[in-house]
């Protein structure tokens, strides 16, 4: 698969660099820097894009300017691209109207378009738009991605005599690498302090993600959200080993 990823600093440099270091044999991954500043109206996108694009299959924007959205489907149409996902890691870079807005100009183009918020919220399926709300999509390109990098998977194997982590095989990392991070930690904690100490972890990477507290998230913030992601995860599989603890009630004192 050969892919574009649109950046814009760190936050995309990351992302682009944990992809390229960890992509399965047979990917390729070129990087374009978009332009620092944009007028308030695009008339005419391709004044901001180079010449050309090499070919590719799928678009990843990392972008953190609102007004590169108005540019990918001149850059799908260049460049031949079947998938776009734009990574929303703060809503401020893609607000969901044109959110919207970007997902038609691409699907009249037969382009597919996943907008997940937060970008570790994405599967093989679908993604996260809210706190409850999931979008599907059907998309050949965005899926194969997203069995690599996404919404983290890490397989857990414990001690049961120990009740400790033996390893974590990180199935689906995060695009960012979090989830690869956080599985190197994990080896030879205990069941019971392993999930709390995985939401620590997470934060220490750090997640980029923002902490700007969103209604459609019940006023929590998306690197909270994508945290909680990556505990659910390991919750599911540390639950059968973990003690439960029972509190007897003492006698009533006169």
């Amino acid at each position: 698969m050969r892919i574009l990823a649109i950046i814009s600093g760190e936050y995309g440099l990351r992302h682009a660099s944990n992809i390229q270091i960890h992509k399965p044999e047979g990917w390729s991954i070129d990087t374009w820097r978009a332009p620092a500043a944009f007028p308030l109206i695009i008339d005419y996108p391709e004044e901001f894009l180079p010449e050309s694009f090499a070919p590719c299959d799928l678009i990843l924007s990392f972008a953190e300017n609102k007004s590169v959205a108005e540019l990918i489907p001149e850059i799908a149409k260049m460049t031949g691209a079947r998938g776009v996902v734009v990574a929303v890691d703060n809503e401020s870079w893609l607000p969901r109207g044109l959110g919207n807005q970007l997902r038609g100009w691409l699907e009249r183009m037969n382009v597919g378009c996943a907008v997940p918020k937060p970008l570790c919220s994405l599967t093989e399926k679908d993604y996260k738009i809210t706190r409850r709300d999931r979008e599907p999509y059907d998309c050949e390109v965005i899926s194969e991605f997203a069995r690599y990098f996404g919404q983290p998977d890490i397989r857990l194997t414990i001690d049961e005599e120990t009740a400790t982590i033996k390893s974590a095989d990180v199935r689906v990392d995060a695009v960012c690498g979090c989830a690869r991070h956080v599985a190197e930690k994990l080896i030879g904690l205990s069941v019971d302090e392993a999930e709390e100490r995985a939401g620590l972890f997470h934060h220490h990477f750090p997640c980029l993600a923002s902490m700007v507290k969103l209604n459609d998230y019940n006023h929590d913030t998306l690197m909270h959200e994508s945290g909680h992601l990556l505990q659910e995860n390991l919750a599911e599989q540390l639950k059968p080993y973990k003690k439960t603890r029972y509190i007897a009630p003492g006698e009533r004192s006169d």
